[in-house]
């Protein structure tokens, strides 16, 4: 026992290190703070009704009404029966946010590297190299936290697969099963792609080195472990991977229907996101440089240059104020690149470049190609429009990649790849597999590309670049040329700091390993050194974008609206409605958090209604927002944010005369701007329960009349009083899978109608209608999720059990 003890005492306090660490950047948590995310705000106002729901009954609702006038919760935080590795990842991130992060980007990337056979105090280190890389931060502190969430266990599922290789098949696949649920359970499914194609080129090295090396029996036995390991990880989130499944088809990463844009354009029809969607955020070729400099590029749309700066002056001589000035220096748009919006350069290191490089002359094998090929992989794909061939192969032909936007955070993959064969530079000048000959050679090669680069850049930067960026004529147009000038001469001035800093950082990292070769530096010294070099490299640039200026108090985090006098009048009216906020662009979801919104914030919200919104709501077509039953509108005047009442919204239900049978999408989606929507419902000819009819009329009595009398967010009760039989249209969003529907506790079946609205016929008399959201996605997921947690619990125990047999025979 004592012997186990001191095996795990490193490992014990390298954890605790972790944990401070972790702690310590984010210290402001210590006092109770929290760090403000604006998509963390945007999802709280999204989310508020599931929370309030869940906070008042104790159950779960899947479906809220609050956001986009309905949709399911599947990508909201919907919490779901027996899931269990939920529980695990919860424990895993017991420290407050976004710290908890912090650390397990720490303490998978850790774990990886123990894998892989490095000492743990060259696991450390790389551990901090990755945690500390730039965009690891940025998207802390702008609150992509599902996106941070499934970054961390990537290099966890690595660790998994990698066992698997090295023949400790047991801990290989039951490891890849949890880590790999973990990564599931985060729910970014972008990231988790990604880590799938790094794992295919992963795949592909090991498959080659095994064809060589005459391994193929024990590679397709490794990769047989890890399927099942993957099918197992899968069960374990059946629920939310069914879920998701089912709803992508009818989000706005499925295939549309129409084949016509909302300006009457011809549209791509594609079975995914639109291509210029897809590349809208594309990393520039010369912006690769970034990586290596922070502020090659300028940094991130908002930089802070000082009042020292000309972009200060520049605002000075326009006539601003100090205040005004100074403000306004504290924003100043630095960043020339091409993309539309970027908060931060996505930094790596200039150290762990430097070993990066150098490990390129030093270590050899199926480690270094599959890492070289997963950064090259990577940095390609980020390139997006700007290497379009490459792209749009993968859009074309490559299985679910039109899914996904923003190409340019497939960089993650790079940002892990990177840190792992640097710290592979340090075994390798730690053991004696090179002769130290080659590693100085290696050295010398080392520092003329990296050096070399940042010192051409600093003496020819005026013939290499402009310094001009997308939005400069936005600036010339409205503060003239002389203020372009400024802004261009604080970018050259960033930019020149900046590169002298990486050249300074590159001959500090040569110098320590040439005295440590030179026998001038124990081993002791190199890794404090490098650990030192590196933490000072990153967190200095880390912390120019987050700091503790970004930590307000926790009340303002979990409740981060106010109502103004227009929500309050709204919130006076207790009927069943939806409110459009015209005025609250840059805060989409602020109506979400109060009222039954037509707005809202999410990456996957409905298609059609998306569809509708983008022809119709966004042009305030009153014909439309009538059939939503739009009671509010939102808007500005001189005198400030008011509420407008719209007394002709339709109203919950209503009967028509006649429902009409449209040729296509496109026509029905038209046909919405003129539509008398009160007396006529139209649907495709391919939809519904009456597609094979060319349309009916209804006798439509005065008197008849259908009244909302109970609504919850997954429950709404209807009572209907018709002398005759009736169609009755319901300004419910509508989604196939999960409303259920009832006529007096009979069952019944609706259909969709107006392109994105409920309509069904109703008997003649009187009657109660209910429809119940209850999918039964949740109960068969639930399920298999409960069956599978269970199968690897008496997988673990066996596990646990042969390991102790396995220690018996060893020691006997």
């Amino acid at each position: 026992m004592q012997f186990s003890f001191k095996k795990f005492l490193p490992h014990v306090l390298v954890l605790v290190g972790f944990v401070v660490v972790s702690l310590a950047y984010f210290s402001p948590v210590l006092q109770g703070k929290a760090i403000f995310q604006n998509d963390i705000k945007q999802y709280i106002g999204m989310s508020k009704q599931q929370t309030d729901f869940r906070a008042k009954t104790g159950e779960e609702t899947y479906w809220i009404n609050n956001a986009f006038g309905g949709m399911p919760t599947y990508q909201l935080g919907a919490k779901y029966p027996h899931n269990y590795i939920k529980k695990l990842d919860l424990s895993l991130r017991f420290l407050p946010r976004p710290a908890d992060y912090l650390f397990l980007y720490l303490l998978s990337f850790y774990i990886l590297l123990l894998v892989l056979k490095v000492d743990f105090k060259l696991a450390a280190i790389g551990a901090l190299a990755f945690g500390f890389s730039t965009y690891l931060i940025i998207i802390l502190g702008v609150g992509h936290n599902s996106k941070a969430h499934a970054i961390a266990y990537m290099p966890l599922v690595l660790s998994g697969i990698l066992l698997t290789f090295q023949r400790k098949y047991i801990s290989g696949f039951l490891l890849t099963t949890v880590a790999m649920g973990l990564e599931i359970v985060s729910n970014h499914f972008q990231m988790t792609y990604y880590l799938l194609l790094l794992v295919i080129v992963l795949g592909i090295v090991y498959l080659i080195d095994a064809f060589k090396k005459k391994l193929l029996p024990h590679y397709f036995k490794s990769v047989g472990i890890l399927v099942l390991a993957v099918v197992l990880s899968i069960g374990l989130n059946a629920t939310g991977v069914l879920a998701t499944q089912e709803y992508v088809k009818e989000s706005t990463r499925g295939k549309s229907e129409l084949t016509i844009n909302a300006d009457g354009s011809p549209k791509e029809v594609t079975s995914g996101l639109d291509r210029d969607y897809i590349t809208q955020f594309s990393y520039g070729l010369v912006e690769t440089f970034n990586l290596f400099i922070p502020r090659f590029m300028g940094g991130g749309n908002s930089e802070n240059v000082g009042k020292d700066s000309n972009t200060y002056d520049a605002y000075r001589k326009l006539g601003a104020s100090h205040a005004q000035a100074l403000e306004a220096s504290e924003h100043a748009p630095m960043y020339w690149g091409k993309q539309p919006i970027v908060e931060a350069p996505a930094y790596v290191g200039a150290v762990v470049i430097f070993l990066f490089v150098l490990a390129l002359f030093l270590v050899k094998g199926r480690l270094k190609w599959w890492l070289v090929g997963g950064t090259i992989m990577s940095l390609l794909l980020s390139y997006g429009k700007n290497l379009s061939f490459l792209t749009d192969f993968f859009i074309d032909y490559v299985p679910l990649y039109n899914k996904f936007r923003a190409v340019s955070s497939i960089q993650v993959i790079l940002e892990l790849c990177i840190p792992i064969l640097a710290i592979f530079a340090l075994v390798r000048l730690l053991n004696d597999f090179e002769k130290k000959e080659e590693k100085l050679k290696a050295l010398k090669n080392t520092t003329i590309i990296t050096g070399g680069l940042a010192l051409i850049f600093l003496l020819f930067k005026n013939s290499l670049f402009d310094f001009s960026g997308a939005s400069d004529g936005f600036y010339v147009q409205n503060y003239g040329p002389d203020f372009i000038s400024a802004i261009k001469d604080d970018r050259k001035t960033v930019f020149t700091e900046d590169t002298l800093r990486t050249l300074i950082l590159v001959l500090l990292s040569a110098g320590v390993v040439f005295m440590f070769l030179k026998e001038k530096l124990k081993e002791k010294w190199l890794l404090i050194a490098f650990e030192a070099l590196i933490l000072f490299d990153l967190i200095g640039v880390d912390r120019r974008y987050v700091n503790n200026d970004d930590f307000v108090s926790s009340i303002k985090v979990n409740k981060p609206f106010t109502a103004n006098n227009a929500d309050k009048e709204i919130l006076s009216d207790t009927g069943h409605f939806r409110v459009f906020d015209i005025a609250g662009a840059s805060e989409p979801t602020k109506a979400s958090y109060y009222h039954n919104s037509l707005n809202g914030y999410n990456a996957a919200e409905l298609k059609r209604y998306r569809e509708v919104f983008d022809f119709h709501v966004a042009k305030n077509n009153i014909n439309v927002l009538n059939m939503l039953n739009t009671r509010y509108l939102i808007a500005q005047n001189e005198e400030g944010v008011f509420p407008y009442k719209n007394e002709d919204a339709n109203g919950n239900a209503w009967f028509v005369e006649k429902l009409r049978v449209v040729e296509s999408a496109n026509e029905e989606i038209k046909l919405l701007d003129s539509l008398d929507n009160k007396r006529i419902a139209i649907y495709a000819r391919t939809e519904g329960l009456l597609k094979n009819e060319r349309g009916r009329s209804f006798e439509l009595d005065s008197l008849a009349s259908i009244t909302l009398e109970e609504f919850r967010p997954n429950y709404l009760k209807y009572e209907s009083n018709n002398p005759n039989e009736g169609f009755a249209v319901f300004s419910e969003i509508y989604y196939g899978n999960g409303w259920k529907t009832d006529i007096d506790g009979e069952e019944a079946s609706h259909m969709r109608v107006n392109y994105t609205l409920r309509g069904m016929k109703i008997p003649e008399g009187k009657h109660v209608i209910e429809f119940r959201f209850d999918p039964d996605v949740v109960k068969t997921g639930s399920s298999i999720a409960l069956g599978s947690s269970i199968l690897l619990g008496l997988l673990l125990l066996s596990g646990l059990f042969f390991g102790y047999k396995k220690k018996q025979k060893e020691s006997a």
